[in-house]
């Protein structure tokens, strides 16, 4: 249910969602959506931020949904694949995704990076089966299609099907 959003939505909505939404940014990332995360913040904090960065808050909080100017899209699921089905369809998220563009954990645009440049910090395994690689110039992580990535994109598809 969306309320009180002082702006309109754009052709790629940037979100923040609250505290109580960390799995949620991190699958709205992992679709490529610019989406920050913050374990601990201030509601004003919060306002102040969505407001100077053209961002949605995406909350459960019904106290944060009724304060004015606060750009925010309330969401009645408890369930993260119900909240973003309801992203899905109301943003048409399907239609400006780039998957695994975005580091899951920070947010940072994605870099594809080269194997030679990393191969000393990959698992023997990973080493041996991978080629492809990606790699996030903000937190240092290193990205690959393993069994953690086909899992994440098995449950998108799902949720992408159904909406």
């Amino acid at each position: 249910m969306q309320r009180n959003i002082t702006f309109k939505k754009s052709d790629n909505p940037k979100f923040i969602a609250d505290c109580h939404l960390g799995k949620l940014a991190k699958y709205l990332r992992l679709m490529g959506v610019d989406t920050l995360y913050f374990p601990h913040i201030e509601d004003d904090d919060l306002i102040d931020m969505a407001n100077n960065e053209n961002r949605f808050i995406l909350t459960r909080d019904r106290s944060l949904s009724e304060r004015k100017n606060a750009p925010v899209f309330f969401l009645e699921p408890t369930d993260t694949k119900a909240q973003l089905k309801t992203l899905i369809e109301y943003y048409k998220l399907n239609e400006r995704s780039a998957p695994i563009s975005r580091c899951i954990v920070c947010n940072t645009p994605l870099q594809v990076i080269e194997k030679e440049k990393i191969i000393d910090s990959l698992p023997k395994k990973v080493k041996k089966y991978f080629n492809y690689f990606e790699y996030c110039s903000n937190c240092d992580r290193i990205y690959w299609q393993g069994d953690h990535y086909r899992h994440m994109m098995e449950f998108m598809a799902q949720v992408q099907n159904e909406s």
